[in-house]
């Protein structure tokens, strides 16, 4: 008889070999659609509740920095692609807060005392759950409420800039149909040139020093208005919008996100970089895909390095903090809001459609929506605090005791 082999084992299909391009080139792209998508909603946000120009421009250096060199850290340390970056929701929810209590002081003061309770949810379990016990209805009600007022921005801008906004609109559109990820970048050069136009015919002229990116100091002012107006909202919506799906969408490529160390890292940035005006740096939600997927490279294990080439691009971007700042600052009325509101139309979809997904819950999705919407405080606390908290009332009274 003759012998029968053994069966052979199918070996793993082999990775291709590829070169630093690939991960370096993903890593860029990370940075800039990051960047671009989103920068003009931190502006708005900063200049809302009290930052000067110059303080805005530093607020967005300050939150370039800290998340590079968080990503650097956390993704050579761990090697896995963690990308992190600003809290967009966050900035949201301060351009629906306006001015606090206290004035920027006492906004720069939230922001630190964000970064401590981002840092005590890493090393506190129970924090953490107690987030994650807050209704996804309710808090995405939250966010819809305060993204409102920013997304109705571009229709409020064409009766007062028309000539600018109009082909922002339209170019936006356009690139939504044809290639969704350069649309927001394409509405504002779109914006910066018509700003440029403007700036032309008025002979307006841009003083240099404006151009050169430098860093702000605010002493932190604490006042009970801001902490619960401003910090625990930012807390809030920065945990479940931005952290907790950057989690997910990390773990759908085969990643385990290091919680306790991330939270540190952000919380800890979140505190250095608020007194230079930055408000809240978190894990990357929809950008950490640009990373962590297969197009970044074949192989998992080496994604890092696109991280890695992120964090570096964050570094070259935060140069040119001061000059975008420049620019929008000499804009027509109205061409920076209508920016960071077509960034926001997506979020504000998906938002929505979180909020009132659960027909048992519509009214206490709804009353939250519209409170947070309204902008409307009391005793010095913004609308997102008492909306919230109204919602979860609302919640209570109305489900049926089992």
């Amino acid at each position: 008889m003759s012998k029968v082999s053994p069966p052979v084992e199918a070996a793993d299909p082999p990775v291709a070999e590829v070169g630093l391009g690939q991960p370096l080139g993903a890593g860029v792209v990370t940075a800039l659609v990051g960047f671009t998508s989103s920068f003009a909603v931190v502006l708005a946000g900063l200049t809302a509740v009290g930052a000067t120009s110059a303080q805005a421009a530093s607020g967005l250096l300050a939150l370039c920095v800290t998340q590079a060199v968080g990503i650097v850290l956390l993704s050579y340390r761990y090697r896995m692609p963690i990308t992190l970056a600003w809290s967009t929701p966050g900035a949201a929810l301060l351009a629906s807060t306006g001015v606090v209590a206290g004035g920027w002081a006492a906004a720069v003061g939230a922001f630190a005392l964000t970064g401590v309770l981002i840092v005590i949810t890493g090393w506190w379990q129970r924090l953490g759950d107690l987030v994650a016990a807050i209704p996804v209805e309710i808090a995405q009600a939250m966010l819809a409420g305060v993204l409102l007022p920013m997304c109705l921005a571009p229709v409020q801008a064409v009766r007062t800039s028309p000539a600018v906004v109009v082909p922002v609109i339209v170019v936006w559109l356009v690139l939504q149909r044809y290639a969704k990820r350069w649309a927001v970048l394409a509405a504002f050069v779109t914006a910066a040139i018509g700003a440029g136009i403007s700036i032309a015919v008025e002979d307006r002229r841009l003083a240099l020093s404006a151009l050169v990116p430098t860093v702000e100091f605010t002493l932190p002012h604490w006042n009970w208005q801001a902490m619960i107006g401003v910090a625990i909202p930012l807390y809030i919506v920065t945990m479940a919008s931005q952290n907790i799906p950057g989690t997910a969408v990390m773990k759908s490529f085969g990643y385990q996100v290091p919680w306790r160390s991330a939270m540190t890292v952000t919380g800890l940035g979140t505190v250095l970089g608020a007194p230079a005006g930055g408000h809240a740096i978190n894990l990357a939600a929809i950008s950490a895909a640009l990373s962590a997927a297969p197009a970044a490279h074949p192989d998992p294990k080496r994604r890092w390095i696109a991280a890695c080439s992120a964090g570096g691009a964050y570094l070259l971007l935060a140069l040119g903090s001061a000059a975008l700042v420049a620019v929008v600052a000499a804009a027509p009325r109205g061409t920076l809001e209508t920016v960071a509101g077509l960034a926001l139309l997506g979020t504000l979809a998906a938002a929505l459609a979180g909020a009132l997904r659960a027909e048992e819950h519509r009214e206490a999705g709804i009353v939250t929506f519209l409170i947070a919407a309204s902008g409307v405080g009391f005793l010095g606390v913004g609308a997102a605090f008492w909306a919230l908290l109204a919602g979860l009332v609302v919640r209570k009274l109305l489900t049926p005791r089992s």
